[in-house]
């Protein structure tokens, strides 16, 4: 007797599970959401399945999943209607979107969801939406500009955002530069001293979540000497925020007399940095060389390829990766659906390279860094690959896809977009998926 009702208990307990994942996608239906038969073209840990939400969505950059199970796209580049960002609803429980929606008449690609609120980016503003207590936007017409008068440059003009849970929202204004020369990108041309740029870019700035129309005077530049951040993450455990920062390119194009092409390829490192208010990350002053582990003085400002910095007030990456591979998203797990080893560690999607000739180019994955008392530990493992739909990627064009954000869902899936063709991706854990 006790047995069956043991086994009673357990089905009502799948029962609840099942009428609970129904809710978040607004069905009755109790459907399972399972992979793709081609685990939607990835590769992926054994265990491990994945599934394509929805695409042909255009060029979707970052993605955030509301408590409901909603997902919301921001969409980059020029926008034709209300068609800036993407809201994909799961009606039938499949995983699939069966509902696609658009609102938002901005391009741009930094997007996040906090105490009722959708908070949405341009490339020189930011926005905010009231939820209501479905998840949904209560006015896509209208929304709360809480800042404005960003810079923009004619490159690394995307603002990427996060926030932490004392009402602030961190936002990146990427270096309309390559490495601060009084020519950009030209050959043997040397660096500004010091660089005028760091003074409104390069570097994360900090505002007010609930103040409109914010500008450069009421917010703080809370780090600096960053060339670019994409990728970005309020790490909760820790109560602080990590990023991304895309290095610099050109090294033997721009200074031929010190570095031969493959060194150009290897150099310099793509950098995870742990900020803290006034970290600087000593960009365009200097660049991490993956190989020697050290900061090595830029080109442009008396380096040679091999001289060390020595300044104290550059900080030291929390860890560094191979050369060029665009790191666009960066999301602490802090789910419970994939197993144990992945609780507090950090995926990484990494959008592939264009600038590693001679070499093949490389990237177009998704990474996982474990972490433990706020440290990566541990080697960087490629944890979902395929999106390129080939082993070797010659030039961006021909990769059929490419990362860019990531997001968690209310269950503890991964999601991840691709701004080739829009293709937004899932991936669930079933020790028994093949």
């Amino acid at each position: 007797m006790r047995k069956i009702v043991s086994l009673v208990l357990a089905s009502f307990a799948l029962f609840s599970i099942s009428v609970n994942a129904a809710d978040s996608t607004h069905t009755n239906k109790l459907v399972l959401v399972k992979p793709d038969a081609d685990n939607a073209g990835l590769k992926l840990p054994a265990g491990f399945g994945a599934l394509k939400v929805a695409d042909n969505l255009g060029r979707t950059r970052h993605l955030v999943v509301s408590a409901q199970g909603d997902v919301y796209i921001k969409v980059q580049g020029r926008v034709t209607g209300d068609k800036g960002i993407i809201k994909l609803r799961d009606t039938n429980g499949d995983g699939k979107a069966e509902s696609i929606s658009n609102f938002g008449n901005y391009g741009g690609t930094g997007i996040a969801i906090k105490n009722g609120y959708l908070y949405a980016s341009s490339d020189e503003e930011v926005f905010r939406y009231k939820l209501d207590d479905k998840g949904d936007v209560i006015d896509t017409k209208q929304p709360e500009k809480i800042i404005t008068g960003l810079k923009k440059g004619n490159q690394h003009e995307t603002k990427s955002i996060a926030l932490d849970n004392e009402g602030n929202i961190y936002v990146n204004i990427g270096a309309y530069s390559n490495s601060c020369q009084i020519e950009d990108r030209s050959k043997g041309s040397l660096g500004r001293m010091p660089c005028p740029i760091l003074d409104s870019a390069g570097g994360i700035w900090q505002f007010k979540v609930n103040v409109p129309n914010q500008t450069y005077a009421q917010g703080v530049r809370y780090a600096t000497g960053l060339r670019n951040v994409v990728g970005l993450d309020w790490n909760s455990q820790l109560n602080q925020l990590f990023v991304m920062q895309h290095g610099r390119d050109q090294l033997h194009d721009l200074f031929p007399d010190l570095y031969d092409e493959k060194a150009s390829a290897e150099k310099p490192a793509e950098t995870m940095y742990a900020i803290k208010k006034g970290t600087n990350a000593g960009w365009p002053y200097i660049y991490y060389d993956p190989e020697m582990n050290k900061k090595i003085v830029a080109p442009e400002y008396g380096g040679d390829g091999k001289k060390e910095s020595t300044d104290p007030a550059f900080s030291n990456p929390a860890i560094a990766f191979p050369a060029h591979l665009a790191p666009n998203g960066l999301l602490f797990y802090t789910g419970n659906q994939f197993p144990a080893k992945y609780k507090n560690g950090a995926f990484i999607a990494f959008h592939g390279s264009w600038n590693r000739a001679p070499l093949p180019q490389a990237g177009y994955f998704v990474v996982f860094v474990p972490f433990e008392n706020g440290k990566p530990t541990g080697k960087w493992e490629v944890f979902a690959d395929g999106f390129s739909g080939m082993e070797v990627v010659t030039g961006t064009r021909g990769a059929a896809h490419r990362p860019c954000g990531l997001a968690q869902g209310p269950d503890g899936s991964l999601y991840v977009s691709d701004d080739v063709k829009g293709t937004i991706y899932r991936i669930v854990y079933n020790k028994e998926t093949k």
